[in-house]
């Protein structure tokens, strides 16, 4: 197992993943035991015996469909450890789809499918959890986006977590326009055992076609405003999203199932 900060250029910051290298498949209740275990907002599991190679991803609580950062993860281990089976792109089979990740210089791009998300409601639930009204209420496959009109209000915002948990979705995305990049987020989900995820790579599926349409374009930086932070570059083609970010390998271990 390893664990790697994602997402970042130096250590201590970034999203935490831990990457678990199979060479046969595990049952879901070990995956979810060793994911409890290490008590970080993913742990992937690959197989690397296996081609396109199988990526599963686990919080604490359970198992997601798609998750970012611990792609990234997954992919600089491949690329540094495994370089044979990693070639020059990555294709990892996934409940998301075939999931192609490549390298270009120090930067690890992932190549995810967008999601457009659709105009809601208001909910005064989300002022309520969220402790400030957003500007408008959007949806995704599995989040819902709060739109804010600066990058202070969601700097500063204090969500009551126990009313977040009960919207019914993955979780909550707020964002805002940027002071010095594109725009910027915070990402929310307590429905999954974590309050807040540091950096949040499946989100920008999200935020992107997004922040497209309101900007009227389709590169840009941005910035997930947690206590660690994180920095994306992001791109929008047709219905694919380009996420690239630098990561930085924190540990490598074995773990002992007795």
């Amino acid at each position: 197992m390893y664990q790697v900060d994602a997402f970042a250029s130096k250590l201590f910051s970034g999203n935490p993943a831990a990457v678990v290298i199979l060479e046969s498949p595990l049952s879901e209740d070990l995956m979810q035991s060793i994911a409890l275990e290490n008590n970080l907002s993913e742990t992937a599991f690959i197989n690397i015996n296996e081609s396109p190679i199988p990526i599963r991803w686990f919080t604490p609580t359970l198992e997601v469909d798609l998750c970012g950062h611990a792609t990234m993860a997954s992919a600089k281990i491949l690329f540094e450890h495994f370089p044979d089976i990693a070639g020059s792109e990555i294709s990892f089979s996934s409940k998301s789809g075939i999931l192609k990740v490549s390298k270009n210089a120090e930067d690890i791009c992932l190549n995810f499918p967008a999601d457009d998300p659709e105009l809601q409601e208001m909910d005064a639930l989300f002022a309520e959890a969220l402790g400030k009204s957003p500007i408008e209420i959007l949806r995704g496959t599995d989040d819902f986006l709060a739109v804010f009109e600066t990058e202070q209000q969601i700097q500063t915002m204090n969500p009551d977590f126990t009313k977040l948990a009960k919207i019914n979705s993955r979780g909550v995305v707020i964002s805002a326009p940027g002071n010095d990049v594109d725009f910027v987020s915070r990402c929310f989900f307590p429905q999954t055992g974590v309050d807040e995820d540091p950096v949040t790579g499946s989100a920008h599926t999200m935020l992107i076609p997004y922040w497209a349409k309101q900007l009227d374009k389709i590169e840009f930086k941005a910035h997930q405003l947690s206590a660690r932070g994180g920095a994306l570059d992001c791109k929008l083609i047709n219905n694919r999203v380009l996420i690239s970010g630098k990561s930085v390998i924190y540990f490598e271990g074995m773990i002992s199932i007795i």
